[in-house]
């Protein structure tokens, strides 16, 4: 069997690996993104972006187009359900901040990259070098075709294929399973540009408007163990049970109630990387490297997990592009190991400090221990997480 050669192949076609693919684009680059699934995987719910993951979709040449799609979010209103009463805080936004339909966001990455540049149905079986010195990667699918690729990102998510070959150790799941997805209100939503934090025994619930007739939502709650299933209808009717059963307010429970059926998503388990696994880990291996999700997984505890693979990609392909000739269409291979060298260095202290402030945001959640929570608020109180000091980063231009 014949081998194609490619300069860059990118592993996954979600919302890091289109992001990438765009990037090189726009800096003359071209690339191959090999997507397992036959389509576009444009399912799924909402992303919030920060002021910093605008910053890059600037970059990237897409965000007037997609400012039209979602409303502004001026600011966050948390409360605390307790026996003795409710507590409340009002947190203004720092910068923009609008939740955008996971679909949108792709299909406008998608349509801005070179046709052909994205090839459906691409299972990626095995990874090996391609030479003792690790420059470049043949690739082979599950038919058994080979691709060798001079360089190599995998943006395949928290069980990357790429990740593995470069030797990194799996993700950890926690006890959380989240239930996401949008409500429509023909008349208009009531709840005005306002992000609701609501956290009570057992469960937390987050609702954001989208536009003035679209809401999106999550609930996160303890994993129920033995009780815990796939079907998204019966993890429907487990949670408003319970949320009933802790006295959630009228309107939170019908937003649940009457979710639009095919937007229903139900996560069984919240994935991460620890932060000293992130601060250590070696994220390049010759001319490969991985970004996204298969870099940082990081649970959704401080919304950053999208906004920091649009970051991603702005920052490896502005390295990748300083070591491009021919107009950005020639890879000098002997250089491309150091390019992503530079990208891991410049990524890494940003995304240490994310998956730190996720973890203390989820253990402070999860723990029983007052210790450990006192531990927590310590760390998200020095990050500034609560004042959203991590929204205010600007990764450069491309």
């Amino acid at each position: 069997m014949e081998e194609e050669v490619h300069g860059i192949v990118i592993v996954g076609g979600g919302i890091c690996g289109l992001a990438t693919a765009l990037a090189l684009h726009r800096k003359g680059i071209p690339s191959l993104v090999l997507e397992k699934s036959e389509t576009l995987r444009a399912a799924g719910g909402s992303i919030g972006v920060h002021a910093n993951g605008w910053r890059v979709l600037e970059q990237l040449g897409i965000a007037a187009e997609l400012r039209k799609t979602a409303d502004v979010v001026t600011e966050f209103h948390d409360v605390w359900q307790q026996e003795q009463g409710n507590k409340s805080a009002v947190v203004p936004v720092r910068g923009e901040l609008r939740w955008l339909k996971r679909k949108d966001l792709i299909e406008t990455m998608a349509k801005n990259i070179p046709a052909g540049a994205i090839r459906f149905g691409c299972h990626i079986a095995e990874i090996h070098p391609a030479n003792p010195d690790n420059h470049g990667a043949v690739l082979t699918t599950l038919d058994g075709s080979i691709i060798r690729a001079k360089a190599l990102i995998g943006c395949d998510g928290s069980n990357s294929v790429v990740a593995r070959y470069l030797g990194l150790s799996p993700p950890r799941s926690a006890s959380r399973m989240l239930l996401r997805g949008f409500t429509r209100y023909p008349q208009g939503h009531p709840f005005g540009p306002h992000f609701l934090r609501l956290r009570c025994k057992g469960f937390f619930v987050g609702r954001s408007p989208m536009t003035d007739h679209l809401v999106s939502f999550f609930v996160a709650f303890w994993h129920p163990g033995a009780g815990a299933t796939k079907d998204a209808r019966a993890m429907k009717a487990f949670v408003l049970e319970r949320l009933k059963l802790q006295c959630c307010s009228d309107e939170v429970v019908e937003m649940v109630r009457g979710l639009d059926p095919e937007s229903l998503i139900v996560l069984t388990r919240v994935w991460y990387r620890q932060p000293w696994q992130v601060m250590s880990s070696s994220f390049r291996r010759g001319t490969a490297t991985v970004a996204g999700d298969a870099m940082h997984v990081m649970g959704p505890y401080i919304g950053q997990g999208g906004s920091a693979a649009l970051e991603d990609a702005v920052v490896l392909a502005r390295s990748l592009s300083r070591v491009a000739g021919g107009g950005g269409r020639e890879l000098r291979q002997e250089r491309i190991g150091a390019a992503m060298g530079a990208y891991v260095r410049e990524r890494r202290l940003r995304v240490v400090r994310l998956s730190l402030e996720s973890f203390a945001m989820g253990t402070m959640l999860a723990t029983k221990s007052l210790l450990m929570k006192l531990a927590c608020f310590a760390v998200v109180t020095l990050l500034g997480t609560n004042s959203l000091g991590h929204t205010n980063y600007d990764c450069g231009r491309l």
